[in-house]
Parts: C-alpha cells; structure tokens; sequence
C-alpha cells in the first residue's frame, strides 16, 4: 500500500485545521506532478479522505478515486480553524502533553484516529490486489499507519516525517 500526503493548503500556517476544508496553494499542480512522477507504475487502485485537498489531488492522478471517510484527517471539533497561538495554554498543553488519548473539545483522540485509519487497512489488507492501492490522505492517519508498520507507539507518531506531497510505502 502506498500512502500519499495531500499537498500544501492554502492558508495553514499557524492554523489548527483537520476536518477544516482549506483550499490548496498556488503551487498545487507543480506538487501534483511531483507526486505522479514519485509513483510506480500502475494499475492500482486509487482511495481517498474525502477532503477537497486529498480528491483533487487523487483526481489528478488519472484513475477513478473511491472516497473513504476513515481516512479524513483528526478531528479538532472546536480548534478547527483556530491558531494554535489563540487556543487558550490550560486547554492546549493538557492535550500536548496527552495528544493519544487526550480529546480537543468537541473533537476525536489520536487514538479513535488511529482505530479507523487501522480498520481502514485491514479492510484493504484482506483483498487480493491490496499491493496496489494509493492511498492519499493526511499526515495523522499517515503517521498512525507507519506507526503500526515500524512496531513505534502512537506516542511516536510525531517523530516520523510526513512532508506534504509525500509518498509513503507500507
């Protein structure tokens, strides 16, 4: 399976954004064609978060893109679109301190994040082409997959690498 990054947002610098549908940067199609070019060849099977910054890049990809709501990226429920700079500090560093299993405030645990994205591959997984599936989707499910995959805690998560545009094999 491999697993792509969408490509850089417009806009989120600073910001707490996961559900959040931002638009994509200028440099989109320059990305997109990177991210092409990084793929092997084909045929595979092509999924994707539902969210507008993974399908147009899954569309541009040139094969027919399911779209899956296990892979949408965590849910931050009342931080969504906030800065992180103006969520309050006795709210923020509890959950830093704890981001697997602490919740945002109306939002979803790493954890529950990590149990979809989890189920999602096992569902692949259990299919006889699953070797040929691209997946695009968002650094925390990226980082909760390649967790699992390198024997890490999902308390290492954050210690993996996963630029935007990135393609990731599992």
């Amino acid at each position: 399976m491999i697993l792509v990054r969408h490509t850089t947002p417009a806009g989120a610098s600073g910001l707490c954004y996961g559900r959040l549908d931002l638009p994509l940067a200028d440099s989109f199609e320059t990305e997109a064609a990177a991210v092409r070019a990084a793929l092997p060849p084909g045929p595979w099977r092509l999924i994707s978060s539902p969210a507008t910054r993974c399908r147009l890049l899954a569309e541009r990809l040139g094969l027919p893109v399911t779209l899956d709501p296990r892979l949408a990226e965590m849910d931050f429920g009342a931080w969504e679109g906030l800065r992180w700079d103006d969520i309050p500090r006795d709210v923020l560093d509890p959950w830093c301190a704890d981001f697997v299993t602490a919740r945002p405030p109306g939002g979803e645990t790493f954890t529950e994040l990590a149990a979809r994205a989890h189920a999602f591959t096992a569902e692949i997984a259990a299919r006889p082409d699953a070797a040929q599936t691209v997946v695009v989707t968002h650094s925390g499910v990226i980082r909760a997959l390649l967790t699992a995959a390198r024997g890490m805690s999902l308390t290492e998560a954050f210690s993996l690498d996963v630029p935007f545009g990135s393609v990731q094999v599992v």
